[in-house]
């Protein structure tokens, strides 16, 4: 799973999906998973990066990262090709 190569994201946590004129904003958070889709990591090392970084247990983790990903598919952000 990866972000599509027409996305814009600047470094505050903007979105722009030129395509169909949508912008969205991100906290840091979602920023950082952003990033980790743009470098092509797989889900299990996003989540276990996070896990490290954050103070929160896997269960709630798995929960939010997950809810965030169907975001994105919902908004056609990522490709879903591939795996990941």
């Amino acid at each position: 799973m990866r972000l599509k190569k027409n996305i814009a994201v600047s470094e505050s946590g903007f979105v722009f999906d030129p395509t169909t004129g949508d912008s969205f904003s991100l906290n840091r958070i979602g920023l950082e998973i952003i990033e980790m889709l743009k470098q092509g990591k797989p889900d299990g090392e996003i989540l276990s990066e996070l896990l490290q970084k954050y103070d929160i247990d896997k269960g709630s983790l798995d929960k939010y990262y997950h809810d965030f990903i169907a975001m994105l598919q919902y908004y056609q952000l990522i490709d879903s090709n591939g795996e990941n």
